[in-house]
């Protein structure tokens, strides 16, 4: 059985620390354990944010980190919303691209890749700073060899969810763990009540997001998806796929989606989830209310299959980078 996604790590990680005003100079250290205190601010005033993307090996042997600018800024602005010492771009995809090239050995061969976490965590040992930003903090970059988040041999069913949000509105552009958790407990029931592999929120009958990854509909000739606000993540996947979408002459709307308008489309549209691990995952099953609804008919669409295969080949530099999105490691 191949190992689960994210659960085995390449040799060397990039790390750095937050002190007296400034990060220190970057080092690259064998992957390992961290010291931290207990008394650590990240673990009890929720002071940590991450990102998470990937570095491709194409069919030519180098290695493109897809999308570093957009990923840098995402996290640049978490640290910013957290209140966290905010990281240089430079110092950011620096460090990210350090990491890449001291681990080109463990990037797998497509369809894997090698999957980048950057954390940055308030780390003053101080229980008492409840009130005010930590004044010190770690930051390090962990890689991870990784195939399809997914199982790729299968559609997803995906139970939809009316009255919770995903998470608070305040937070929902920012990558934190506490919004992957309050979606979790919500994940775990539609699992075990209807087999569910996702819950996507939609408070109030409008469609947010999964609690992992960006919803889009795709009828006709029109991929329909939200438009972007501070309540939900704004997906760099999500962007790189409406900007091939437009290239391939789909058109695009950015308006809010009702549960009735996708209860209603079901049978004769696609749906698919959009993120860095997932890709671009199609959705067979709907659950609505109890109901099992299926999507098309229950198998990956033709735009869905077009719009996968034309990122993919991009990442994996098959395609021309038109929009200048991959950054080539080592070559």
């Amino acid at each position: 059985m191949a190992a689960a996604f994210g659960s085995v790590f390449a040799g060397r990680m990039g790390i750095t620390h937050f002190a007296e005003g400034s990060f220190e100079v970057p080092e690259l250290i064998d992957t390992g354990e961290l010291t931290l205190s207990p008394a650590a601010h990240a673990l009890h005033y929720g002071s940590s944010c991450f990102e998470g993307l990937k570095a491709h090996k194409g069919a030519d042997g180098v290695t493109r980190i897809f999308r570093l600018d957009a990923h840098v800024e995402r996290m640049r602005r978490s640290a910013e919303l957290l209140m966290l010492p905010v990281p240089s771009a430079d110092l950011l995809s620096g460090l990210i691209s350090d990491v890449v090239a001291a681990n080109l050995d463990d990037v797998p061969d497509a369809p894997g890749a090698l999957y980048l976490r950057p954390v940055l965590l308030g780390t003053e040992p101080n229980i008492g700073a409840a009130a005010r930003p930590s004044s010190t903090a770690l930051l390090y970059v962990l890689a991870s060899p990784v195939g399809d988040y997914f199982d790729s041999s299968r559609t997803l069913t995906v139970a939809v969810e009316t009255e919770l949000p995903r998470t608070t509105p305040q937070f929902g552009r920012i990558k934190t763990g506490a919004n992957y958790a309050m979606a979790l407990g919500v994940t775990l029931q539609a699992k075990a009540e209807h087999e569910a592999d996702q819950v996507l929120f939609a408070p109030g009958g409008i469609v947010q997001e999964t609690g992992a990854a960006n919803f889009l509909m795709i009828a006709g000739d029109t991929v329909v998806t939200r438009a972007l606000d501070a309540s939900f993540l704004h997906g760099v996947t999500r962007d790189s796929v409406l900007t091939l979408a437009a290239d391939h002459g789909l058109t695009v709307e950015e308006r809010d989606l009702s549960v009735d308008e996708l209860a209603g489309k079901a049978g004769a549209c696609e749906a698919v989830l959009s993120g860095t691990a997932a890709v671009l995952a199609p959705i067979g099953h709907l659950v609505i209310d109890g109901k099992r609804l299926e999507v098309g008919d229950g198998e990956m669409g033709p735009h869905t299959r077009e719009l996968r295969e034309a990122l993919l080949a991009i990442q994996r530099g098959q395609a021309e980078d038109a929009h200048g999105w991959t950054r080539p490691v080592g070559a």
